[in-house]
């Protein structure tokens, strides 16, 4: 769940001014410093195009971003829950442990109760908190010159092969596969609706996916077997060019995408993704409407399998196809990411038509 975010201003000047009526209602997350925090935080205000707001501190988390060491915007969401608050204690005090059910059961909680005051609290799980932080720690590792094994252990893995295992289902790949120096880059970015994963050598950007897109680890596989293993964690210019632009899109201030993009695909599936390029912000198309535009009225099927296949999310705006009859079909992102997206655009749908 997330703020309307036609009014992210109204937001920021309540940052702006320590709005104390937001304390348990908003968050900011920094994209220049990667923390999250209370609007009422004493801490020097951000700027404007670094800050991002979210509804629940689970959506802040699963953004990438970590709590503020200076407001604790956790623990003052959990304020007066004694079970939370103690398991909080708890997990700040050992980040790098692997949680289960049992060790709650151990300190004296029962595993449902605490299920509900976490999701109740924070819109995700106590187990969930702790794998994010865990894997957010491997993560930071793995991008500087830490070991694989290195990584293993901040994780609060004591085995390689439980560590592979879990990174395997995040991103699709074993930490040893990942190279040093390599070609394509991979890094996480965060926007309004989540955490995004983009791809890009130092020219083109080669994938860009919300982070729990079912299908992103078969893509990354892909895209990490094509380059031959040459597929590493680090930052390159293009992923701050999207970082940018998706913050203006999300502000409501440009839904023109001006990238550099490395397709991949069929000569067939290329010129889908050229269609969708070409739907503008605020409307939307059929499958048969696209079907018809690249001059392949019988390939309604293909269309939408070439639809499915794009891995460019938002830059090739692959939401903006619905099924014949107006309803929403399928996307990687999820059916409420594509509603959110379809209603923010009507705003540059009004704005073009003044």
């Amino acid at each position: 769940m997330m703020f309307d975010f036609a009014k992210p201003d109204s937001l920021y000047d309540a940052l702006l001014a320590r709005d104390a009526a937001y304390d348990g209602r908003a968050w900011v997350g920094v994209s220049s410093t990667g923390v999250f925090c209370r609007l009422t935080c004493p801490a020097r205000k951000p700027k404007r195009e670094n800050c991002t707001f979210f509804e629940s501190v689970g959506a802040c988390l699963e953004a990438g971003y970590r709590p503020c060491k200076r407001c604790h915007p956790i623990g003052a969401a959990a304020d007066g829950d004694p079970v939370v608050t103690s398991l909080l204690t708890a997990l700040r005090a050992d980040p790098a442990r692997r949680w289960t059910e049992a060790g709650i059961a151990a300190l004296g909680y029962d595993p449902s109760t605490v299920r509900r005051a976490f999701k109740r609290h924070f819109g995700m799980t106590f187990l969930d908190m702790a794998r994010h932080e865990r894997l957010r720690i491997a993560a930071k590792t793995l991008r500087g010159e830490g070991r694989v094994i290195d990584a293993q252990f901040e994780a609060g893995y004591d085995g390689p092969r439980a560590f592979r295992e879990a990174f395997a289902r995040h991103l699709g790949l074993r930490p040893s596969d990942l190279a040093r120096d390599a070609r394509l880059q991979a890094d996480y970015l965060d926007t309004p609706l989540g955490a995004m994963v983009a791809v890009a050598d130092h020219r083109h950007l080669y994938l860009l996916e919300f982070a729990d897109r079912p299908a992103l680890p078969r893509e990354l596989k892909s895209l990490w077997r094509d380059a031959k293993g040459n597929l590493g964690l680090g930052r390159t210019e293009p992923m701050d060019n999207v970082s940018r632009q998706l913050a203006d899109y999300f502000a409501g201030q440009n839904a023109r995408f001006d990238l550099p993009l490395a397709w991949g695909g069929t000569a067939f599936m290329a010129a889908v993704w050229a269609e969708l390029q070409c739907i503008p912000a605020g409307q939307t198309r059929s499958y048969t409407d696209i079907a018809r535009a690249i001059g392949r009225p019988d390939a309604v099927r293909a269309v939408a399998r070439a639809n499915g296949a794009n891995r460019l999310a938002i830059v090739v705006p692959c939401h903006r196809v619905i099924g014949a009859d107006g309803a929403l079909t399928g996307y990687g992102g999820g059916l409420w990411r594509k509603q959110k997206l379809i209603e923010l655009e009507q705003h540059f749908a009004r704005k073009d038509t003044r």
